[in-house]
């Protein structure tokens, strides 16, 4: 019995040990699960792991170099660029890290697509100015920009894709494939519409076959495409531009595009309608309201809109890759579309030299329509007319050389006759209720402008833009650029005047006269 007990004791013992020793044994670990690639939407993309979305990571570093410009190509057309005074920059350099990223998820509804761009930049302060007004005007946080280890995130595109529809901040659909960019770096090329950064917008896409389809969309006018609407009984200012008086936003802008897609090139026409709308007749000064602007009422709102016909072409005989771009315009009411930009439309204060006085000056004012208030007004909102068209011819010269020429011509238009507030029609045209109200800030207004301190008064203008841009790529994804492009300012004011003008600049006599500019534009960019 003893020994019995003994051996059974034993066994337990080993037993006990034996499944310690179990328990302290490593676990398997589970499988890795590698990154999958996904071939379903091009090069680059892979499942994000244990799901069925395939995302795409990338991007590019730039660094842009302006000299008598403002950042990303801005030629001197306003502000201490347009004075060419000594609070300008001579040249300012912006540094940018732009990232994105694109994911897609097939479903029965076909295809749901995210997209998003953010761009980690830094550079100098807007315009290319040092100027201690701007740098404190409300509203502006230089420590964001100027200063080291300063910089800011800006936003680009972002958007959902789903069953033909888009949502979110993404290309309008009046835009063509390369908005305001046929064969340029400079942000600022005119004559057209430019949303290269994103509208808030809602629009639908139908496929029709054969390379045919048409779009149609609700576009968020308050940041892209509105200029100003001018309360002209608060003057015009010595620069020319007067007080804007837009109300908020009461509809958005209703756009679309038909478009032919084939391997000769493309064919798009766009049309957009945009409300524009005052906000009151009585406005103290810089446009605020006062306790007697609800009373005062205010001017119809009036619809207007513009169009745009688009032509890419393809495979010239000038070489592998070359292609023609171009657009023309033409809108009522609707300035943006023709005086685009990447950022807000330009009014136009350029100085230069003068045969006679102290210096010259060229103005334009941009503006989607100007009132009046009041008996011998305008009776309501004036449109403004604009059109414009633009171009490039774009050639490779090998696989490492690319040139592209490229140009635009714009023209603002306001209704009635020059010195009409002269003539007999008093201040119930456009260009009579600006022109009476240029004259309070710049005497001398007469029938004919030809003796000094005297001038007619028009406000319309054109301005004409001539580029060449040069690219060499001496690895793949890593372009050289520089681009050179001079702006002409067609004001059409004539005589001269003894105003105050924008400080520095003195009370003189300045002769209006066209005015010229140029600019070079180099770029360092790596795409990834």
């Amino acid at each position: 019995m003893q020994l019995r007990k003994l051996i059974l004791g034993s066994a337990a013992g080993l037993l006990a040990i034996s499944g310690a020793q179990a328990a302290d044994l490593p676990v398997k670990a589970k499988a890795v699960e590698y990154v999958r690639i996904c071939s379903l939407y091009g090069a680059g993309f892979f499942y994000i792991p244990g799901t069925d979305t395939c995302v795409k990571l990338g991007g590019y570093l730039r660094v842009d170099t302006t000299f008598n410009g403002g950042v990303h190509g801005q030629p001197a057309w306003n502000g201490d660029l347009g004075q060419q005074n000594r609070y300008r920059d001579y040249f300012v350099s912006r540094s940018r890290m732009a990232l994105t990223i694109d994911t897609r998820t097939a479903t029965e509804y076909g295809v749901v697509r995210t997209f998003g761009q953010g761009d980690f930049q830094f550079n100098n302060l807007g315009g290319g100015t040092a100027n201690p007004a701007v740098l404190g005007a409300a509203g502006v946080n230089a420590n964001l920009l100027s200063t080291p280890g300063g910089g800011y995130v800006a936003v680009e595109y972002l958007f959902i894709q789903f069953a033909g529809f888009t949502f979110g901040k993404s290309s309008s659909a009046y835009s063509t494939p390369w908005n305001g960019f046929p064969g340029n770096i400079s942000s600022n090329l005119m004559g057209g519409n430019n949303t290269d950064t994103g509208v808030n917008n809602i629009q639908y896409t139908a496929q029709f076959g054969n390379g045919v389809s048409g779009t149609i969309g609700l576009d968020d006018p308050t940041v892209w495409n509105r200029t100003t609407v001018y309360n002209l009984a608060l003057g015009v200012g010595v620069g020319g531009t007067g007080t804007n008086a837009y109300g908020g936003t009461h509809a958005p802008d209703i756009v679309g595009n038909i478009r032919v897609d084939q391997a000769w090139g493309l064919f798009q026409i766009s049309g957009a309608a945009h409300l524009v709308n005052a906000s009151y007749n009585t406005l103290g000064a810089g446009g605020v309201p006062t306790a007697a602007s609800e009373l005062s009422g205010h001017p119809e709102d009036k619809w207007g809109g513009s169009v745009m016909a688009a032509l890419q072409i393809k495979n010239i005989p000038t070489g592998p890759g070359d292609d023609i771009k171009f657009d023309v315009s033409y809108a009522k009411g609707d300035t943006k579309n023709v005086i685009a930009t990447s950022g807000s439309s330009p009014s136009f204060a350029m100085f230069g030299g003068s045969g006679f006085g102290y210096q010259s000056v060229g103005f334009g004012a941009t503006t989607d329509g100007v009132y009046l208030p009041g008996v011998g007004g305008t009776g309501g909102i004036a449109l403004t007319s604009a059109w414009g068209l633009r171009g490039a011819f774009n050639h490779n010269w090998n696989p490492y050389w690319s040139t592209s020429l490229y140009g635009s011509y714009s023209a603002v238009k306001y209704d009635g006759g020059a010195n009409d507030n002269l003539l007999g029609a008093g201040s119930t045209t456009a260009k009579g209720a600006y022109c009476a109200a240029f004259a309070a800030s710049h005497p001398g207004q007469a029938l004919v402008g030809n003796a000094a301190g005297a001038y007619t008064c028009n406000p319309d203008f054109n301005v004409t833009q001539l580029g060449v841009l040069t690219r060499w790529t001496p690895v793949k994804n890593l372009t050289f650029s520089g681009e050179v492009q001079w702006l002409h300012l067609d004001q059409k004011m004539s005589g001269s005047s003894v105003f105050t003008a924008t400080a520095p600049k003195p009370t003189a006599l300045y002769e209006f006269k066209d005015q010229n500019t140029v600019f070079l534009q180099v770029r360092a960019q790596r795409n990834f």
